[in-house]
């Protein structure tokens, strides 16, 4: 088993940043060419396409960035609870650009901070489960202070799509990558960072097609170590 890694709050920073300028770095290079192509006389007959081109662009990085400052900022959010409507509103925003549609079914409550990031997060997982299509259902359930999260995921089967594993997914979350981390598989790697911080236990697999993605409460005892198990 590959060993536990802690990174250092500058490499981690570091890893995020590289992983929202990935993200953006397409949508805004394509809203220049764009720009271009509308600066040029010469390329009357593509003003139209070329519009249409910022306007999706636009929309691409709007939806990314909205997200990436809801699951991996500080947000505008006021204290230190988030809405889970504000959660909604920036899930169907990235939803509007993946190919999976998005099944919410989250109730409108108040959650601590970094437990709504984990919920945003995980659900950046599932959909990476169902690349070409499909449906991600959210789910929140429990009571305040002690609930479950679970997403399923499950391929366009019509179209005969596969449900996949993210790469790599279950070595990151648990923090003991086989390959180490970068800023490719920092996403779940931060998401396992999370579900650490607020007591969470990650589980994920695939049976059937069908992708289940759970963050679940860990007991804990009085003096604040985990449950044993019992033999």
């Amino acid at each position: 088993m590959a060993d536990f890694i802690e990174l250092k709050a500058t490499d981690l920073a570091a890893m995020l940043c590289s992983r929202v300028c990935h993200d953006l770095i397409n949508p805004v290079g394509a809203i220049g060419n764009g720009l271009e192509v509308l600066a040029d006389p010469t390329q009357g007959a593509m003003a139209e396409g070329a519009q249409e081109l910022i306007a999706n662009s636009a929309k691409h990085a709007r939806a990314k960035l909205e997200f990436a400052r809801l699951a991996y900022g500080a947000s505008s959010t006021a204290g230190t609870d988030f809405d889970t409507r504000e959660c909604e509103r920036v899930a169907r925003l990235l939803f509007e650009i993946e190919k999976a549609d998005l099944d919410w079914q989250v109730p409108m409550i108040l959650l601590p901070k970094h437990k709504a990031k984990l919920m945003m997060n995980m659900l950046l997982i599932a959909a990476m489960a169902v690349p070409r299509g499909g449906v991600v259902r959210a789910e929140v359930t429990g009571p305040a202070g002690a609930e479950m999260f679970k997403f399923t995921s499950t391929s366009d089967s019509e179209k005969r799509q596969k449900t996949l594993m993210p790469s790599g997914a279950e070595g990151l979350l648990s923090g003991s990558p086989e390959d180490g981390v970068d800023a490719r598989g920092i996403q779940p790697f931060y998401t396992g960072i999370l579900a650490r911080m607020t007591d969470m236990d990650l589980k994920i697999g695939i049976e059937n097609d069908v992708f289940t993605f759970t963050a679940t409460p860990i007991a804990r005892q009085a003096g604040g170590e985990p449950e044993k198990a019992a033999a």
